[in-house]
C-alpha cells in the first residue's frame, strides 16, 4: 500500500445503538474512502468496560450492515489492544513525554477550585511534572499513580480543520492529561491517537463535540512521532425545533427507522443530503454518492432534522422498489398480524398502494384492507338506498367473467340504467369491500380481491343492521 492512500475510520462506542449521527459520520466516511479509492475501516472503541455491551457491538454492527456501509478491513476492538497501548505508554515514560502522577482525586478537585478562585482555567497544577531543576513531592505510600501527559505549555495548537477552517488552541489552556487511570486502563484521547497511528489513518471525520479532543490528540501524536490526520468536525444534527436531536423527537437510532419500515437505500440518500450537497440534487443512487462525494461540499452549518423530508424520500424508493421485492420486504410483518392471506396475490395488491405508501409498514396497513374483513362500525355508513344500489351491483356481476373490462362494463351500466352517479355507486361499494371511502381505483381494488370475495363482503354489508 502506497503511503499517500486515503485510510479513514468509524469509531464508535458501544454503549449503545447506531444514532442518526453517528451513521451520517460513517455514512460520509464511507463515501470519502470510495471515492478516492480508499480504504474504510471500522473501530469498536469499548475500553469503558462499565458502559460498552455487547448488545451495542451488535446493534452497532447491524446498523452498519444495514446501511450497507461495510468495512475494509477486519473491524478493530479496542479491548483486543490493551498490551499494544501498556507499550506505548512505556516507551512515552521512558522517553519522557509522559510521568507519573501520584495526585489523588481529592487533590486534583482542590488544585481546579483554587484556580477557580483566581478567575484561571481549572485544571492540574503540574505538581508532579518533571521539570530541569525542580524537587518532585515524596511518592505517597501505597497510592497507585495515574500517568499523565505532558503536553507542551507555550505556543499553539493548530490544524487547518476540512470543515470548520483553521483552528488554534494556546497550549497553556490544555492540561496534563492523564493517558492511563491508576489501575493501568488507558483513557479515551491516548486510545484513539495511538490506534490512528497504527491503523495509519489519513483523515478523520466526526462530530464538531470532538473539536476539544482533536489539540490533546495531535499533541500525543506528535510526541510519538507519528503522522498528524487531517481532521474534519461536522456540525451536529438538529431536530426541527432547532434543538439537539434527542428521543423526545422521535426515533434517533437507524435501527428503529429499520423497524419503522424505512429502506436503507433511503436513509442513505436523505442522511447524506444532512451536512453535504452536490448542487440542487436531492434523489441520487449510492453509486452517484460515491461519485460525486467531495470534502469542500461539506457545510460549515448544522443540519436539521426533518422528518416530512425523510418521508419523501422514502416514499420515492419504495414507489420505485419491484412489487416482488416488497412483497418480500413486508412479508414477515404480515405473518406478524396472525392472519389468513393468500400470497399469491400479494404483488398485485402492492402494486395498488406503494404510490401512496411512505413507509413499508404505511403499506402493510394499507392491504390489509384485502385481508380483514370491514368492521360492522364502518358497514354502518351504508344506509338503505346504498343497500338497494349494492344489490344492483350484486345481480350485474353474478354472471359476467372476472375481468377489468367486464367490471368496467358493468360498473358504467348500473350507472347508466339507474341514473345514479358514479359516487352514488362507488361510495358504499368502497366502504363495504374497505370500511373505508380513500381507496386506490375502484375496478383495481375489485379485481384483484376476486370475485368470490367481493360478492361475499357485499352480502354482508347488506345484511349488517344500521
Amino acid at each position: 500500500m502506497s503511503n499517500n492512500q486515503i485510510r479513514v475510520r468509524f469509531a464508535p462506542s458501544p454503549t449503545g445503538d447506531l444514532h442518526l449521527g453517528g451513521a451520517r459520520t460513517a455514512l460520509f466516511s464511507w463515501a470519502f474512502a470510495r471515492h478516492n479509492n480508499g480504504i474504510f475501516l471500522l473501530r469498536i472503541e469499548d475500553t469503558d468496560l462499565q458502559r460498552s455491551t455487547k448488545k451495542a457491538v451488535e446493534s452497532i454492527m447491524e446498523g452498519i450492515t444495514w446501511l450497507g456501509l461495510i468495512p475494509d478491513e477486519t473491524p478493530v476492538y479496542q479491548t483486543n489492544r490493551m498490551e499494544r497501548y501498556k507499550e506505548v505508554l512505556q516507551k512515552m515514560l521512558t522517553d519522557g513525554s509522559a510521568y507519573y502522577c501520584y495526585s489523588s482525586p481529592e487533590e486534583i478537585e482542590s488544585m481546579r477550585e483554587l484556580a477557580r478562585k483566581n478567575f484561571l482555567k481549572p485544571k492540574y497544577n503540574g505538581l508532579w511534572r518533571p521539570e530541569k531543576g525542580k524537587q518532585l513531592p515524596e511518592v505517597p505510600k501505597g497510592r497507585n499513580p495515574t500517568i499523565r501527559f505532558k503536553a507542551p505549555q507555550h505556543g499553539v495548537t493548530k490544524w487547518n480543520d476540512i470543515v470548520k477552517g483553521e483552528i488554534i488552541f494556546p497550549n497553556e489552556e490544555l492540561d496534563d492529561l492523564i493517558i492511563a487511570r491508576s489501575d493501568g486502563t488507558p483513557t479515551y484521547n491516548f486510545c484513539v491517537a495511538v490506534d490512528d497511528w497504527d491503523m495509519r489513518i489519513s483523515h478523520v471525520l466526526r462530530g464538531d463535540d470532538h473539536v476539544n479532543n482533536t489539540p490533546k490528540q495531535i499533541n500525543i501524536l506528535n510526541a510519538m512521532g507519528a503522522n498528524i490526520p487531517q481532521y474534519g468536525h461536522i456540525p451536529m444534527i438538529l431536530a426541527s425545533d432547532g434543538e439537539k436531536l434527542s428521543k423526545r423527537h422521535g426515533a434517533v437510532s437507524v435501527l428503529e427507522y429499520k423497524k419503522l419500515g424505512y429502506l436503507p437505500e433511503a436513509m442513505v440518500n436523505y442522511l447524506s443530503r444532512l451536512g453535504w450537497s452536490h448542487k440542487n440534487d436531492e434523489i441520487f443512487s449510492r453509486e452517484e454518492l460515491v461519485k460525486w462525494f467531495e470534502l469542500k461540499n461539506l457545510s460549515k452549518s448544522s443540519a436539521q432534522w426533518d422528518q416530512k423530508k425523510l418521508n419523501w424520500v422514502n416514499s420515492h424508493y419504495i414507489k420505485n422498489t419491484s412489487s416482488i421485492d416488497l412483497s418480500k420486504m413486508i412479508y414477515q410483518d404480515i405473518l406478524e398480524k396472525n392472519i389468513d392471506f393468500n400470497k399469491a396475490n400479494l404483488q398485485g395488491i402492492i402494486e395498488l398502494f406503494k404510490d401512496r405508501a411512505n413507509t413499508l409498514l404505511d403499506l402493510v396497513d394499507s392491504i390489509m384492507i384485502f385481508y380483514l374483513e370491514p368492521t360492522v362500525e364502518s358497514l354502518k355508513q351504508i344506509n338503505k338506498e346504498d343497500k338497494n344500489i349494492l344489490k344492483l351491483f350484486l345481480a350485474e356481476i353474478e354472471n359476467i367473467e372476472w375481468q377489468l373490462d367486464n367490471i368496467d362494463m358493468s360498473i358504467k351500466k348500473i350507472i347508466n340504467d339507474n341514473n345514479i352517479s358514479m359516487k352514488e355507486l362507488a361510495t358504499p361499494l368502497r366502504i363495504a369491500l374497505t370500511g373505508s371511502t380513500k381507496t386506490p381505483s375502484l375496478n383495481k381494488i375489485l379485481i384483484v380481491m376476486n370475485k368470490d370475495s367481493v360478492i361475499n363482503r357485499i352480502h354482508i354489508a347488506i345484511k349488517t343492521n344500521n
